[in-house]
């Protein structure tokens, strides 16, 4: 399958189900009082989003249990012990907490915009969007209560996103921490990806396993699916922040750069002899020409950088896509191949 005809199959699959996650939002997160909060909550949820994780989520449950999608009840999803649950919930709870760290994430970074609108804090003000994040963070829990699960496979589902939610903010503070220190090396790097962004995917992945009561093998199998894609994810946006135009990007390309942001790219081309702090004088990403950025991405080719991070990328997927051979041979399990695929072949 091209390239092309493959991204094609990854959106209209992610589509067939953004609708019904959409819907289940506005059931599991309605608005309440004191109005403006719920208002801010709901915010960057109805901003867009393509509802990535949760759909993992959704195809994985139909790839474990062999249900075709156009007769799928996410409400009432068959166990592979003939009994139901609710793993709309969890794909829900999945996406509210993607909401609540980019809520969180904008106001640590001081970012403008999130999904082409003002970010929350800007929209509201940064007190209400601390206060969006935090009803975000535990309304999750909340709506994962309503899988309808037995028991012990609840309460397992409910300590992987504790678990999760404390690796994200565990990988957000060493990010942090690389912008004052002058020694990070690669591996590190890597570690703080799989902590702040792969880990949402991996729970993605492995909850459906662990609500369904699928083996052993196949729960840590799915979670390292998961791990890996998410990292590749990470890798190739560090990529695309080089070397897809700005247009395209929606922002000034080479950003990171006269940010001095840590990426795969700058740590190995630092490790290999680069002046990557001088690559770009500038300190806005507005006051860098495109003959600049050029001139200092040729730099971090020359150094074997960017081909380095493409090729680690494409090894990562390798890997999680390996993983995936615990499931059985069904279109939902090509589909998460091919997402994996899609996440570093896409562009913006």
């Amino acid at each position: 399958m091209s390239q092309e005809a493959r991204e094609q199959a990854v959106l209209a699959a992610v589509r067939e189900r953004r609708q019904q996650v959409n819907d289940a939002i506005d059931e599991d997160l309605p608005m309440a009082d004191p109005e403006r909060l719920y208002e801010a909550t709901r915010y960057i949820l109805e901003a867009g989003g393509k509802r990535l994780r949760p759909a993992v989520l959704l195809l994985t449950a139909e790839a474990l249990s062999g249900v075709d999608a156009a007769a799928a009840d996410y409400r009432a999803f068959p166990d592979l012990n003939g009994g139901e649950v609710d793993v709309m919930s969890a794909a829900v709870s999945i996406e509210v907490i993607q909401s609540f760290t980019l809520i969180h994430d904008d106001i640590m970074d001081d970012d403008d915009l999130r999904r082409g609108v003002p970010a929350v804090h800007r929209e509201y003000d940064t007190e209400t969007a601390i206060l969006a994040g935090d009803t975000l963070y535990s309304k999750a829990f909340e709506i994962m209560l309503q899988t309808g699960a037995p028991p012990e496979r609840g309460l397992r589902a409910m300590r992987t996103l504790a678990e999760t939610c404390t690796h994200i903010c565990e990988g957000q503070a060493m990010d942090m921490g690389f912008e004052t220190r002058g020694n990070v090396v690669t591996d590190e790097y890597l570690d703080m990806v799989e902590l702040k962004t792969a880990v949402l995917y991996a729970a993605a992945a492995t909850l459906p396993a662990q609500l369904l009561s699928a083996d052993e093998e196949t729960v840590e199998a799915l979670y390292n699916y998961g791990l890996r894609v998410g990292q590749a994810f990470q890798i190739q946006d560090d990529v695309l922040d080089l070397t897809v135009p700005s247009e395209e990007l929606g922002k000034q390309r080479g950003s990171d750069l006269v940010e001095h942001k840590k990426t795969i790219i700058t740590l190995h081309a630092e490790e290999h002899g680069v002046d990557v702090e001088g690559l770009l004088e500038a300190d806005d990403p507005e006051d860098v020409t495109d003959n600049e950025v050029e001139a200092a991405v040729q730099e971090l080719r020359d150094a074997g950088s960017i081909q380095y991070a493409s090729d680690l990328a494409e090894d990562l997927v390798a890997e999680g896509k390996a993983h995936l051979d615990v499931l059985p041979e069904n279109e939902a399990r090509h589909r998460l191949e091919q997402i994996a695929d899609y996440l570093i072949e896409r562009g913006y």
